[in-house]
C-alpha cells in the first residue's frame, strides 16, 4: 500500500507539469483556435534560460525563474507575431505546418547555441523531503512544489479568465471573434496576451521538469509536450480545469502503468488512454460537445 501512494504521489506531480503545460495549451487552442506545437519547445527554452542564469550568471533560483518567464513571454509574443498572426484565416493545415516548422526551428537554434551534449539541471527547489506514515513514504521537495504550483496556477487563471476585464474579453474571443470586434475588442492584442501567458507557464512547467528529471537537452520538452496536448484533449480542450484533470490522470496513468505492467509501455498507455476517451466522449472528459448550424 506505501508503495502504491508512492508511485500515486510521483505520477500526480509528473501529471502536475503536464497540466501546467497543457494549461498554455488549452488556453491558446480555445481563444485563438490553433494548435501551437511549437509549445513544447518553448518549455525547453525557458529550461535553458534557467539553466545559464543559475551555473553561467550566478542569479538565485527565484531570478533565474523569472528570467525563463519573461524570455519566454516575448518568445511567445514574438512566434504568435511572425508566425500565427498573417494565418488568421488561413486552413488549419496551413497553421499546423507552420505551427511544425517553427518547432524545429527552436531545436536547432537550441542546438546551434546549447549544442546537442545533455546537461545536468540544479534543482530550483531548496524545500525539504516530506516523511510519512513513520518514514515508509517520502515525498520530494520538488513534487511538493509542483503539485502546489499547478493548482495555485489553476485557480490563478480561472479568476482571471473570470474577473478581470482581459479575461472576459479572451472569453469573448474564444466565442466569436467577430462578434468580439463589434464590441470593441482588440481581438489581436487578445490572442497576443493568451501566448504570453501560455508561454509563460511554459517556462514554469520547464524548470519544474527538469528540476525533478535534470537531464537538459535541445529535445526536452518535445515529449512531454505530446503528452501535456494529450492531457489537454483528454481533459477537454479549451477547458482550464479539464487540462488539470487530463494531466493529472495522465501523470498518474503512465507511472503506475510503468510501475505495474512494463517500463517500456508506459507511453502506450497514455495514448491507449486518449483513444478510448476520444471514441467514448469525443469532447474529452470536462469538455462541450457544440453543435454547428450550417
Amino acid at each position: 500500500m506505501t508503495q502504491f501512494l508512492s508511485y500515486l504521489c510521483n505520477g500526480i506531480s509528473l501529471g502536475s507539469v503536464y497540466a501546467i503545460i497543457a494549461l498554455g495549451y488549452t488556453m491558446v487552442y480555445g481563444i485563438a483556435k490553433m494548435l501551437n506545437f511549437a509549445h513544447g519547445d518553448v518549455i525547453m527554452i525557458g529550461a535553458y534560460i534557467a539553466f545559464c542564469a543559475m551555473q553561467y550568471w550566478g542569479f538565485p533560483p527565484v531570478i533565474s525563474v523569472l528570467a525563463a518567464m519573461v524570455v519566454c513571454t516575448v518568445l511567445g509574443m514574438v512566434i504568435e507575431r511572425t508566425a500565427y498572426k498573417p494565418l488568421r484565416q488561413a486552413s488549419s493545415l496551413a497553421v499546423l505546418i507552420t505551427a511544425i516548422g517553427m518547432s524545429y526551428l527552436l531545436q536547432n537554434v537550441a542546438l546551434l547555441v546549447w549544442g546537442a551534449n545533455p546537461k545536468s539541471f540544479p534543482s530550483v527547489v531548496s524545500l525539504g523531503s516530506l516523511s510519512l506514515l513513520g518514514g515508509q513514504m517520502t515525498i520530494s521537495g520538488e513534487a511538493i512544489v509542483t503539485i502546489a504550483a499547478c493548482v495555485v496556477i489553476m485557480i490563478a487563471l480561472t479568476l482571471f479568465t473570470g474577473k478581470t476585464k482581459m479575461g472576459k474579453a479572451m472569453r469573448v474571443v474564444s466565442e466569436d471573434k467577430g462578434a468580439a470586434e463589434l464590441m470593441g475588442i482588440n481581438v489581436n492584442l487578445t490572442i497576443t496576451v493568451t501566448f504570453a501567458i501560455g508561454s509563460a507557464l511554459a517556462a514554469i512547467a520547464g524548470v519544474l521538469l527538469c528540476s525533478a528529471y535534470p537531464t537538459l537537452q535541445p529535445t526536452t520538452g518535445a515529449m512531454p509536450g505530446i503528452k501535456a496536448f494529450t492531457a489537454a484533449v483528454f481533459g477537454g480542450i479549451g477547458s482550464i480545469p479539464g487540462a488539470m484533470l487530463g494531466g493529472i490522470l495522465l501523470g498518474v496513468i503512465e507511472i503506475l502503468g510503468k510501475a505495474y505492467v512494463s517500463t517500456e509501455l508506459g507511453d502506450a498507455f497514455v495514448f491507449a488512454v486518449l483513444i478510448v476517451v476520444l471514441l467514448v466522449k469525443p469532447a474529452g472528459l470536462l469538455g462541450k460537445t457544440v453543435h454547428e448550424k450550417v
